[in-house]
């Protein structure tokens, strides 16, 4: 952890003539993209397999016609078309749970009070939307901060809905795990995934300012990674997880 702390405060002091006073905040935010920079090639990796999944659409559908009464069957033959065609299943989340260890090590040394001091204009980088209304309400000088972090969501959750949504409608085929058990409830599940987007609000109001730059950030990263990466394929890759 102090290994981390210095690493941010070492990246703040080269912002600082930049940022003066917000430097901490701007350090985090430069921080994350790194992190997602460097986990880049593995969400490449996971477009190539969402594109591959889709052009297997068909095949896996003439595979649930003809082994739909065998569902153990039909779960070995979908196995084996992926490994035929180097598709693998878990590719989509790999970007997000190597992130996770970064998102922690934000979490705790700012909610520990180990970064004290350091705050985006006049929002505490280790406090959290509930301390900003008790400050001066939604409106106040710290509870402004956190109206620019929800606008932002807001506008990038409602394009991830759009775009998941329109997903579901074009490849219906791929809302459901192909030839698990329980394809019912998953099917039930996926129904409501596109709002899921919007949770990102909720995580905002709750974890330390510091963490919520990096959701932000990172979402909103996951938004334009998204839109280029499938860009020839029309709201492909909505459906895998975002940060």
């Amino acid at each position: 952890m102090s290994v981390f702390a210095s690493l941010v405060e070492q990246l703040a002091d080269l912002l600082h003539p930049l940022f003066s006073g917000a430097a901490t905040a701007a350090a985090i935010v430069v921080f994350t993209m790194a992190v997602r920079l460097a986990v880049h090639p593995l969400s490449r990796a996971a477009a190539r397999g969402q594109k591959a999944r889709v052009r297997l659409a068909p095949q896996l559908a003439e595979l649930r016609k003809k082994h739909a009464k065998n569902p153990e069957r039909l779960q070995k033959a979908v196995m084996e078309l992926h490994a035929e065609e180097k598709v693998s299943p878990f590719a989509g989340c790999l970007p997000s749970l190597l992130q996770a260890p970064a998102f922690f090590l934000m979490f705790h040394l700012f909610s520990s009070g180990r970064m004290a001091g350091h705050s985006l204009l006049a929002a505490p980088l280790g406090g959290h939307y509930a301390d900003a209304l008790g400050a001066g309400g939604v409106f106040g000088p710290a509870g402004r901060v956190y109206l620019v972090l929800f606008a932002i969501v807001a506008v990038v959750a409602t394009y991830t809905y759009l775009r998941t949504r329109k997903q579901q409608a074009l490849n219906p085929v791929q809302a459901v795990p192909d030839g698990q058990p329980g394809a019912g409830a998953m099917a039930a599940m996926t129904k409501y995934l596109p709002l899921l987007s919007f949770a990102t609000l909720i995580s905002v109001a709750v974890v330390p300012l510091a963490a919520a730059l990096y959701i932000v950030t990172s979402t909103t990263w996951s938004a334009v990674e998204r839109a280029f990466l499938y860009r020839d394929m029309p709201a492909a890759g909505a459906l895998a997880p975002a940060a």
